[in-house]
């Protein structure tokens, strides 16, 4: 059984062990890469079982992948500075970023 996301596409949030901010940009409900990656990145062993996210990191050029235990909510109102952004979402508003309009 899956848990519903604590956050949502376009969502600023905090890394609370690397402390580094930046916007999620997509949402898997469980785990889904390799247990090789786990092994090697997740040394704090996070559940697998619970969401985790794709997060493009400010002022940086990588984005990283992140289990919920390890975010909090970012409230400073600012911006993420990412080259991807753009790519994602069009619009920054009240402190959330919008996913871009598909056009047909």
């Amino acid at each position: 059984m899956t848990q519903e996301a604590k956050f949502s596409i376009g969502q600023i949030v905090h890394h609370k062990l690397f402390n580094y901010r930046g916007v999620v940009i997509d949402i898997d409900p469980t785990f889904m890469l390799t247990d090789e990656w786990y092994q090697t990145m997740a040394k704090s062993r996070p559940p697998k079982n619970k969401p985790w996210y794709h997060v493009l990191v400010d002022n940086a050029v990588h984005q990283t992948y992140v289990a919920e235990q390890n975010l909090a909510p970012d409230d400073s109102g600012e911006q993420v500075h990412h080259p991807e952004l753009g790519l994602y979402f069009d619009q920054f508003i009240n402190g959330h970023y919008h996913l871009k309009q598909k056009s047909n």
